[in-house]
């Protein structure tokens, strides 16, 4: 077995011999939290842009490109600050959005759905983007979140390498968690540029992904939720 060869289980079954290569195009992924080093958060943030910038530079130098050139001179730092403080911004837990719940005064127990949440996320096996849009929706055990709310635990989750099934379920247990109910649905529709721009080529497929939990589990709110989201 080479260097490039990967052993690993995915539900319960052994995948031996793939190629890491194959496993990126297949998108398999290896558990609900993201894949992280215990001592990710050992050194700060500026220094991990120090650092990416150094690396980054080394790898533009690599490929042949004039780091003297005005245009490039100042890439690596602008990667860096990019990386850790915008697109992979949510890797970090210091910047999980603070949430707080209210009452339901209104006495509101249908479902609320909030659709069409633009995001913009990255591949984990490429680090080309991923663009979509995320449609959540939950009923009320008691609480409620304020909507704009919704939308910034959609990003935090985005904001880092992801595969779309991992997104989906991390956005679902998260908001689960907050609103202490099982009654939550994520429904996420995307596009990957790994798929797009490179290998296969193909500009015109769509990836969807769902996640349907307690009262949404069913045949009809499943249905009245897709209304809702396509009108």
């Amino acid at each position: 077995m080479n260097t490039d060869t990967l052993k690993i289980k995915q539900n319960g079954h052994s995948l031996n011999d793939f190629n890491i290569t194959d496993i990126g195009d297949d998108h398999l992924f290896t558990g609900l939290e993201t894949p992280m080093k215990a001592d990710a958060f050992k050194i700060s943030d500026e220094e991990k842009k120090q650092r990416i910038a150094i690396l980054f530079e080394e790898i533009m130098d690599v490929m042949g490109l004039d780091l003297t050139d005005d245009s490039l001179k100042g890439t690596p730092k602008r990667v860096a600050k990019m990386y850790i403080d915008e697109i992979f911004s949510g890797l970090n837990p210091a910047n999980k959005p603070k949430v707080a719940l209210f009452d339901n005064k209104y006495q509101y127990n249908q479902m609320v759905v909030e659709k069409n949440i633009t995001f913009y996320s990255n591949c984990e096996h490429h680090f080309v983007p991923i663009i979509g849009k995320a449609h959540v929706s939950y009923i009320s055990s008691g609480k409620v979140i304020g909507l704009s709310k919704l939308n910034r635990i959609v990003q935090y989750y985005a904001k880092r390498p992801q595969v779309q099934e991992r997104l989906t379920n991390q956005i679902a247990e998260d908001l689960k968690a907050i609103l202490e109910t099982e009654d939550v649905a994520v429904i996420i529709d995307a596009k990957h540029l790994c798929v797009s721009s490179r290998g296969i080529k193909d500009d015109t497929s769509a990836t969807v992904t769902t996640y349907y939990g307690g009262q949404f589990n069913t045949p009809a709110k499943i249905a009245e939720l897709h209304n809702y989201i396509n009108n």
